[in-house]
């Protein structure tokens, strides 16, 4: 069909629904839905297309035609700018549409269905791919591009003087990637600080920044010369970006920028980071209608928690062999999630003895992180979360070791007195430099952050309740430390299950099931009844099963860590085992599930068991 017939054959449809639609309540004006599509074409296959991103010129309609007879209220930049001053709120289901890249499909078959549609959009352009050299070619997709695929600066003129698409800079030259690490990974221009093979060191952040700048200085004024209006927003490429790049925009007049991290965006005073749902695998509009319609808070979150002492090795090459058994497995398994240790804690006494990461304080026992989280995220295809210490940190200096140390008569494990502000800075430190070197979109607080009735009294003598809040704002501020640098994070936090069971043990731990549920994401339980040394695990794991429902009755922030090894004797707990636990937490209603350690290089649990308990895919056993 053509995309004459395909507009005629939409057109008197919504012609009828905006005759006869009511005025929409302006229900709730903080929420906007973002759309974000790349290239529109005739030919998409309907299943398995070389370019994941396009979308058909038919379902696109379909799309556009499903959310207005839907009661979706199309709006313009103007109006997300004057609903986050306060002068006029969004309609009910506003919905803004993007188009990222600046593809010839925008004019030849975006364009003339939102003229016909009278449908405002925004378009990101990459600056240096319009008007490009006829013999430069751009790797997209399934095939180079050339300048022909490219819209012009006539076109873009055309659509803006239209009144209907607003132009947004996508950047100059940031829609790419850099070396990342000594390995060579390449990754998101704007987000990484450049390694450079030759000097065997990083850009440095006054330079990288600089660069930041000159690029998108450079885009901002490529478009007011050429379309007579500097852009007031940016898409940032690949959805990388952090508050000090998101400053440099403010600075160069683009105080609006979308990222791709989320469903709905929060219209409030500052319109950084809006978040757009990515349109892939060319949905038509039932799968639209279903992505808009299902609860994502229900999504199980399925987690191995890994140790990258594992993974490192002196011999490099030995080192890789061993990354490529985890990302295979990971592959096999399919969790949603993987938490990665970002230190190094050879000797076992749960304090980090190194890291994994260039840093300001502790020794790099190898920079390590970076690779393993990158290739996990591209290559296994899961979300990954850093793990860290929040207070056990060996410092190279003896005396600084000694004097900055939680003073106790029972000193189970080296833990630094956060309360010091000398100490506080120092992982303060740590968190930001995690943040700057590598790849992560949440964090996993060790299980380090506790407090004993005998340490540290003097912060709040004999009030359990002030030191558990005391050492949850510290985490957050460690959170907030990471942040800097990667943005929208997510945070979970180790809980020991006696203080579930046992709720009047907050004194002896500092911690507390339905306060980390408020301050966190989600709250790692450790649902260890071997650790716990309990004669019959199955009983306690329903006693705790049972004391956490009291306390989050759906389950809906409270994950189950289970534990792989028994510790006591070394003694690998049977996959069989693990896999009845799972199920019988599942019987329960217990949505969020890991373990520890997933032994990737003995295959342990082996990876048949772990991929029936810990997939997050619908059908885990179709691929092998």
């Amino acid at each position: 069909m053509t995309l004459a017939a395909i507009i005629r054959c939409f057109a008197l449809t919504l012609a009828a629904l905006l005759a006869s639609a009511p005025q929409s309540a302006q229900a709730d004006d903080s929420d906007l839905l973002v759309i974000s599509y790349h290239d529109i074409r005739d030919d998409v296959a309907p299943e398995g297309d070389g370019d994941r991103y396009a979308i058909s010129t038919s379902n696109f309609v379909a799309q556009i035609d499903w959310l207005i007879a839907s009661g979706y209220r199309p709006v313009s930049l103007d109006a997300v700018v004057s609903a986050s001053r306060g002068q006029l709120p969004l309609p009910d289901k506003a919905v803004l549409l993007t188009f990222d890249d600046g593809l010839r499909s925008l004019y030849t078959r975006a364009f003339p269905v939102l003229r016909a549609y009278r449908i405002p959009a925004v378009a990101a352009v990459v600056t240096d791919w319009i008007g490009m050299p006829t013999e430069t070619r751009i790797a997209y997709g399934v095939r180079d591009f050339t300048r022909d695929d490219f819209t012009t600066w006539t076109q873009l003129r055309e659509m803006q003087d239209s009144g209907l698409v607003e132009i947004a800079s996508h950047s100059a030259n940031l829609h790419t990637g850099v070396p990342g690490n000594p390995q060579g990974n390449v990754m998101p221009a704007a987000t990484t600080r450049r390694y450079d093979a030759t000097s065997g060191g990083y850009e440095n952040e006054a330079a990288y920044l600089a660069r930041i700048s000159d690029d998108l200085r450079r885009s901002r004024d490529d478009i007011a010369r050429h379309l007579g209006r500097a852009p007031r927003a940016l898409v940032w490429p690949y959805a990388a970006h952090n508050p000090h790049t998101n400053a440099i925009a403010n600075t160069l007049g683009m105080p609006i920028t979308f990222d791709l991290e989320g469903r709905n965006a929060r219209i409030g005073a500052q319109l950084h980071g809006l978040a757009r749902l990515l349109m892939v695998e060319n949905p038509g509009a039932a799968e639209l209608a279903y992505e808009l319609r299902r609860d994502a808070r229900l999504n199980g979150l399925r987690a191995l928690q890994v140790d990258l002492d594992s993974v490192y090795d002196a011999d490099p090459q030995q080192q890789e062999r061993n990354l490529d058994m985890l990302i295979e497995r990971v592959k096999r398994i399919g969790p949603s999630h993987v938490f990665l240790q970002a230190f190094a804690d050879p000797d076992g006494n749960g304090s980090a003895d190194a890291l994994y990461f260039p840093n300001r304080h502790l020794p790099m026992r190898a920079d390590l992180y970076s690779r393993v989280a990158w290739q996990l995220k591209t290559r296994a295809e899961v979300q990954v979360y850093a793990w860290l210490p929040v207070l056990g940190f060996e410092l190279p200096d003896a005396q600084a070791r000694a004097t900055l140390a939680i003073r106790s008569a029972s000193p189970e494990l080296y833990r630094l007195d956060f309360t010091r502000p000398e100490a506080s800075r120092i992982i303060g430190d740590i968190y930001e430099d995690l943040g700057a070197a590598g790849y992560f979109e949440g964090l996993l607080f060790h299980d380090d952050a506790f407090l004993r009735d005998d340490e540290l009294t003097s912060l709040a003598p004999g009030a359990a309740t002030e030191r558990t809040e005391a050492l949850i704002a510290f985490t957050l501020s460690l959170k907030a430390a990471a942040q800097q640098w990667r943005p929208k994070l997510k945070t979970v936090r180790n809980l020991y299950a006696r203080t579930v069971v046992e709720p009047a043990s907050e004194a002896w731990f500092a911690q507390r099931l339905d306060r980390f549920n408020q301050a966190y994401d989600f709250t790692a339980i450790m649902a260890m009844p071997w650790m716990e040394r309990s004669p019959h695990p199955e009983r306690w794991m329903r006693a705790l099963t049972a004391a956490v429902a009291r306390v989050d009755p759906r389950f809906e922030r409270s994950l189950f860590t289970l534990q792989t090894v028994d510790w006591r004797d070394r003694q690998r707990i049977p996959g069989k085992v693990l896999l009845e636990q799972v199920r019988t937490l599942q019987a329960a209603g217990v949505r969020h599930l890991a373990w520890y350690p997933d032994d990737f290089i003995a295959d342990h649990p082996h990876w048949e068991d772990a991929r029936a308990a810990m997939s997050a895919r619908e059908f885990p056993y179709v691929q092998r």
